[in-house]
């Protein structure tokens, strides 16, 4: 997921060009052996330009992909202080009563666990102590509400649409008080709408945003150069995570 920085005359940010995402670590669509795993998060430590990062999300297997990443960093004898992960909060582990996971059916292979969404202050405190809890030895350090797009997208009237959206900003109120205490050194969003980016904009200061829609050249909006005008002027790092739309330019 190539990094865009806004402003090339600002101070170097944490990110690099390079972002290793985990969601096979959490069985997407095939399940992975432990050694496989290992192997995968090795080649992208040593693969790394500067210091690895990674994406992953308690929503990722459900919490399948913290727990193996963090195992993995341990064996390969990591220290905590030369890797960066990113969580994208807003889903935490649950019982698994069913016979597959109820969230997004047919994707994730082999869990004992489920998952359950919860995008509020407290949920997504929650979600932050939960996700390092299985990450063990390590911590994210760069944390965004997951997929708030889509939690908007579900609303079922205008009023619902109303506390959603004050859910989302309320979650952010607790990223940023993550941040301002030391706890974590970036806040970012990232989602497929971009309208919601422009939102999540206006009310709360970002460090970086990503756009999980296509951004090239060829396919883009003119509201959405707008909106990257403006995050420029906020000093907002930009993070294009669907470069190469779904195949080459």
């Amino acid at each position: 997921m190539p990094v865009v920085h806004a402003d090339c005359h600002a101070a170097p940010k944490a990110l690099p060009k390079v972002v290793f995402g985990t969601s096979s670590l959490g069985n997407l669509f095939v399940e992975l052996d432990a050694a496989t795993k290992q192997e995968l998060v090795s080649e992208a430590v040593n693969g790394a330009s500067g210091t690895p990062v990674f994406d992953s999300a308690g929503k990722y297997g459900a919490g399948l992909a913290l727990e193996s990443l963090g195992e993995a960093l341990k064996a390969l004898k990591v220290s905590p202080a030369d890797v960066l992960i990113s969580n994208k909060l807003g889903w935490k582990r649950a019982p698994l009563t069913t016979p597959e996971p109820t969230f997004e059916p047919g994707a994730w292979v082999n869990l004992k666990h489920d998952a359950v969404q919860d995008i509020s202050y407290d949920g997504i405190l929650e979600c932050y102590e939960e996700g390092n809890a299985l990450l063990g030895d390590y911590s994210s350090q760069i944390v965004s509400v997951h997929d708030p797009d889509e939690y908007l997208e579900a609303a079922k009237d205008e009023a619902d649409l109303k506390k959603r959206k004050q859910d989302v900003l309320d979650a952010y109120r607790a990223l940023i008080e993550l941040r301002d205490a030391g706890k974590v050194q970036s806040v970012g969003v990232g989602a497929k709408d971009v309208t919601v980016i422009d939102f999540i904009s206006d009310h709360v200061k970002l460090d970086w945003a990503m756009f999980a829609c296509s951004i090239t050249p060829y396919t883009h909006e003119t509201s959405t150069i707008s909106l990257l005008a403006k995050l420029k002027a906020q000093g907002v790092d930009v993070i294009n995570s669907a470069v190469f739309n779904a195949g080459f330019l």
